[in-house]
C-alpha cells in the first residue's frame, strides 16, 4: 500500500510536471515579443512638434523681455546712484543702496522663477502629444504582438541592445499617418532662459568726512 508521503511525493510530481506543460504551451501560444522606440524620433516627426517649438520660443522671449527690463532699470538706477552718492545725505544713500539690492534680489529671483516656469510650460504643451504617442504605441503593440515595447532615448536607456526587426518607431508614426522621416521636425527642448549681464553688486559708495 502506497504510503501517504509516496502519494504527496507522485501528486507534487504530476503537479509539477502539468505546470512545465502548460507552461510550454503558453509560451508557443503566446511567446514574449520586446519591441522599442525612440520617443524623442517620433515626436520630432509629429506636425505638433513645430507647434511646441514655437510657443516655447514665443513664452522664452516673454521672459527674456521681462528679464531685460527689470535689468535695465537696475542698470540705470546703479549708475545714478554712483554718480550721486558723494553728495547725497546719508539716510537718502542708504536708502538708494536698500533699492538697489532689492531690485538685485527681484531679478535673480525672477530668472530662477522664469527657468521653472518654462519647465513647467514644456510639460503642459508636450502633455497632449505624449498622450497620442501613448495611444498609438499600445494599439501597435496589441495589434503587432508586442508583450513589451521600451524607450531606447536618453544617457541611460531601458534598451542597451536591440535587432532592427524589434524598432516600431515607423510603425507608430504610420499609425498616426505619418510618413517616417518625411519632415525634419525641430527636436522639442526646453530653450535656456536668457540672462542679462553678470547683475552687478550694489556696494556702499565711501565719502571723505570734511574735515
Amino acid at each position: 500500500m502506497m504510503t501517504t508521503m509516496n502519494k504527496f511525493r507522485v501528486a507534487l510530481a504530476a503537479a509539477a510536471l502539468t505546470f512545465t506543460t502548460a507552461t510550454a504551451s503558453l509560451a508557443q501560444t503566446a511567446p514574449l515579443k520586446i519591441g522599442y522606440t525612440s520617443v524623442e524620433y517620433v515626436l520630432s516627426q509629429m506636425p505638433e512638434s513645430k507647434q511646441i517649438e514655437s510657443q516655447l520660443k514665443d513664452y522664452s522671449t516673454q521672459l527674456k523681455n521681462q528679464l531685460d527690463t527689470k535689468y535695465n532699470e537696475y542698470q540705470a538706477k546703479g549708475e545714478a546712484f554712483q554718480k550721486g552718492a558723494a553728495t547725497m545725505p546719508d539716510p537718502v544713500r542708504a536708502d538708494k543702496q536698500k533699492e538697489l539690492q532689492n531690485l538685485q534680489q527681484s531679478i535673480q529671483e525672477f530668472q530662477q522663477n522664469a527657468e521653472t516656469s518654462l519647465q513647467q510650460k514644456q510639460q503642459t504643451l508636450l502633455k497632449p502629444a505624449l498622450d497620442k504617442l501613448q495611444q498609438n504605441i499600445d494599439a501597435v503593440a496589441e495589434e503587432n504582438g508586442y508583450t513589451y515595447i521600451l524607450n531606447s532615448d536618453g544617457a541611460s536607456p531601458v534598451l542597451l541592445h536591440g535587432p532592427k526587426e524589434g524598432d516600431v518607431s515607423d510603425l507608430i508614426l504610420k499609425k498616426m499617418g505619418i510618413t517616417p522621416g518625411a519632415a525634419t521636425a525641430p527636436k522639442v527642448t526646453t530653450p535656456a532662459t536668457p540672462a542679462p549681464s553678470a547683475v552687478p553688486t550694489a556696494t556702499k559708495t565711501k565719502t571723505k568726512s570734511k574735515k
